[in-house]
C-alpha cells in the first residue's frame, strides 16, 4: 500500500482500526450496516476499509475523508482503490491504497460489515482495534498483545541504524560495517 501523498514525507499516522468490509453491489445476501460506513470513523482511530480483489473503482473519496476528518479519524487505509487524491491532500487527510480510480462505488460496491476481524492474506488478519501505523513507506498492522515487543524492537533497530549511519559517514565500508552493527 502506499500514501497518495508523497509531498507528506515526514507524516506518519497511527491508530486502532475500525475495519469495514465491502462486497460487490451484486451480493444481495451479504448484510448492510445500520448507517454509511463513513458515519462509523471514531476519534483518533483509522478506518481499513477491505474492498473486494479485482474491482476497478473507487471504494472511498473526497466527501467521506471530509466527514471522517470531521469526525475526527486518524486517516484511512484502503486496501483497494481510492479517488479524489486532489482533496485528501488539500485537506491533509492521510488516505493509504492500492490505487486509483476515476470510478466511484455506487454501482460497484457497498460496504456490508463494520467492526469485524478481516482476512488480509493467509493467516494475517486485521481485527478492530489492531494498532495501524502509516507513512510514505507504507502501512503495518501490530496486535495490541504485541505493542511493548515491537516498540522495543524498533528502538533497537533505530538505535542500530544510527550507528551505522554514523560509520557510513566517517568513511567505514558498508560490508564490514553491516557485519558489526547488525548482529542477527
Amino acid at each position: 500500500m502506499y500514501s497518495p501523498d508523497a509531498a507528506a514525507a515526514t507524516t506518519t499516522t497511527f491508530g486502532p482500526a475500525v475495519t469495514v468490509r465491502m462486497v460487490e453491489m451484486s451480493d444481495r445476501h451479504a448484510p448492510s450496516p445500520p448507517r454509511h460506513f463513513a458515519d462509523c470513523n471514531e476519534p483518533g482511530k483509522i478506518m481499513y476499509i477491505q474492498q473486494p480483489k479485482g474491482l476497478y473503482s473507487a471504494c472511498w473519496g473526497g466527501l467521506m475523508s471530509t466527514r471522517a476528518k470531521h469526525m475526527g479519524a486518524e486517516g484511512v487505509i484502503i486496501d483497494g482503490r481510492m479517488r479524489d487524491v486532489r482533496e485528501h491532500r488539500e485537506m491533509g487527510f492521510p488516505v493509504f491504497a492500492r490505487d486509483t480510480s476515476i470510478l466511484g462505488s455506487n454501482t460497484f460496491t457497498r460496504a456490508s460489515e463494520v467492526n469485524i476481524p478481516l482476512q488480509f492474506c493467509g493467516d494475517l488478519w486485521i481485527h478492530p482495534g489492531d494498532i495501524l501505523a502509516g507513512d510514505c513507506d507504507g502501512v503495518v498492522v501490530v496486535p495490541p498483545s504485541l505493542i511493548d515487543q515491537v516498540v522495543a524492537l524498533c528502538q533497537e533497530r533505530a538505535e542500530i541504524d544510527e550507528k551505522t549511519f554514523a560509520a557510513l559517514r566517517a568513511g567505514e565500508e558498508m560490508g564490514p560495517t553491516i557485519k558489526r552493527l547488525r548482529k542477527e
